[in-house]
Parts: C-alpha cells; structure tokens; sequence
C-alpha cells in the first residue's frame, strides 16, 4: 500500500473548505485512495496552534479533526520523543540558510527514516529538501 507523510497544510486543506489548498487536498485524496499516512505529533500540535485564534467552531472542528486522526488506523501518528527532537534540532542547525521550522525539520526527519518521498504539502521547503509536494500547483 502507498505510504505518504500528511503535513499541517493538508490536515487544514481538509478541515476547512474556504482553505486555498482545499480542492487539491480532496483531489489528491481521491487520487491516493487507500493510502497509509504518517504524520507527527509536532504536525498535529502546529495544526491546532493554527486554529487557536479562530474561535470556538473553528477549534472544535480542529479538535474533531485531531481526534479523527488518532483514530484512523490508516495513520500512524509518530509521537516527539527526545530522540526525534535532537535529530530535528540537528537539521534545523545545519540549515541556516533555510526557512524550516522545527516542525519542517522534524518531518523531513521522520520522512527520511520512513524512506517516505511524497508529502501531502504545499511546502516548498520539503521540496526544498529533495521530497515531492503533492498539494503544490506549481513545481
């Protein structure tokens, strides 16, 4: 079965229908079909902070998305440990000259040990790094 990595702006394609990456999220997904998705605790975390401002519907609905996630046996949800910490601090060290963040770092981590090469993103960053953006319009 294919393996993807889900990354922040897929998760907030997917939970809000007004997003820019909406209508490519739910075409990609159809596309993927049965697809084995890996994603982290840090994607998980930063989807959430992103919604935190947005009020009351718009958390819940992120709640219920984060709780859908958990539960999806098709997804395995990689957990920060301090070892997965120090090997994202690492990469983010050793590129300054970059704009990752820790969370970028620590997916570009997780996908390199998983041998993933396509992520649901539209993060130049992850191309950046020699992955493929499968939400990205233009490459």
């Amino acid at each position: 079965m294919k393996r993807c990595f889900a990354d922040t702006v897929y998760w907030l394609a997917l939970t809000n229908r007004h997003d820019q990456y909406h209508e490519k999220a739910v075409e990609v997904s159809a596309i993927l079909g049965q697809c084995r998705l890996v994603t982290t605790e840090a994607v998980l975390t930063e989807f959430l902070n992103t919604l935190a401002e947005a009020g009351p519907h718009i958390r819940a609905a992120g709640i219920a998305m984060v709780e859908a996630i958990q539960r999806n046996t098709l997804v395995t949800v990689i957990s920060q440990s301090g070892r997965l910490f120090n090997k994202s601090l690492a990469l983010y060290k050793a590129r300054p000259d970059k704009g990752y963040s820790l969370t970028d770092c620590t997916s570009m981590v997780v996908m390199k040990d998983r041998r993933l090469t396509e992520a649901l993103t539209a993060d130049h960053h992850f191309v950046q790094e020699g992955f493929e953006a499968l939400l990205r319009t233009t490459h």
